[in-house]
């Protein structure tokens, strides 16, 4: 006797296979239609689809592809849907904060920059939407960089030299490595003067619902500015600011966290200046 088969799985996969370009949002109208499937019963399906993050819902009623359909469309890329619900994010903090905010991602061992807000009065940088950046001089990368399993680790950090862009950053592979075991225990990173020998920045992982860092976004400041306890502070407004766009791109489910002791015991209690 054959194995009955689950209509609801054949008419989930047909709905997810509608989407046709990264860039296309889609009414549950259109996507009812695409999938052959009733107006009633497409929309019931699409509110699934939405509370397990396979679908993202946007502005006017309109749905395009999350998270979980990266797997199978080599045309969305995670770097458009995190552009789409960070942007806005982003900005509010860097204007609440007066500070620089990037959120971004780890692609072929680089951190790719998907947003980037910044005031008129913010610290500069020299970055921009789309450019990418070493991993282990940022406090993004470090983040990522500790998300991986250690053999994608050592693949990175010995796929070329660890530069000293400063004389703070880590050139030290013995070094970097026990640095990424205390990111990877406390669930935040932080970049001081490595990058830049004025700047301070901290980073925090965004989280699907099955606690993967998916990815990272942070806080830049001066590093003069950065004393212990606006770094707690800060390090707090990131954790909420990653939790909203988790939510907006992986909707539903658990993000469990590190924990994360108090800034002032990792920086052996000096102002990072």
């Amino acid at each position: 006797m054959a194995t009955p088969r689950n209509q609801s799985v054949f008419k989930a996969f047909a709905m997810l296979k509608a989407f046709r370009d990264p860039e296309e949002w889609l009414t549950s109208s259109e996507l009812s239609r695409r999938s052959s499937l009733p107006e009633a019963s497409g929309y019931r399906l699409i509110q699934t689809l939405v509370e397990i993050g396979a679908v993202v819902r946007g502005p006017r009623g309109r749905y395009r592809p999350g998270m979980l359909l990266l797997s199978l469309s080599q045309n969305v890329m995670i770097a458009d849907l995190l552009r789409d619900a960070g942007q806005k994010v982003a900005n509010e903090l860097s204007e609440r904060l007066d500070a620089t905010v990037h959120v971004g991602v780890l692609e072929r061992g680089m951190v790719t920059y998907a947003v980037k807000a910044a005031t008129p009065t913010s610290f500069p940088t020299q970055t921009r939407a789309g450019a990418q950046l070493e991993a282990y001089c940022s406090g993004l990368g470090k983040v990522l960089l500790a998300a991986l399993p250690s053999d994608q680790v050592d693949a990175i950090i010995c796929d070329g030299d660890l530069i000293p862009l400063t004389p703070h950053t880590i050139t030290d592979e013995r070094e970097l490595r026990t640095h990424l075991n205390q990111v990877r225990t406390q669930g935040w990173a932080l970049d001081d003067r490595e990058f830049h020998v004025d700047m301070c920045c901290i980073a925090a992982p965004v989280r699907d619902g099955q606690g993967r860092a998916v990815a990272a976004i942070s806080i830049s400041d001066a590093a003069d500015a950065m004393t212990p306890e606006r770094l707690a502070f800060l390090r707090e407004e990131l954790t909420r600011a990653a939790a909203e766009i988790a939510e907006k791109v992986c909707p539903g489910g658990p993000r469990p966290q590190s924990g994360a002791p108090h800034l002032r015991a990792v920086m052996g209690g000096k102002q990072a200046a």
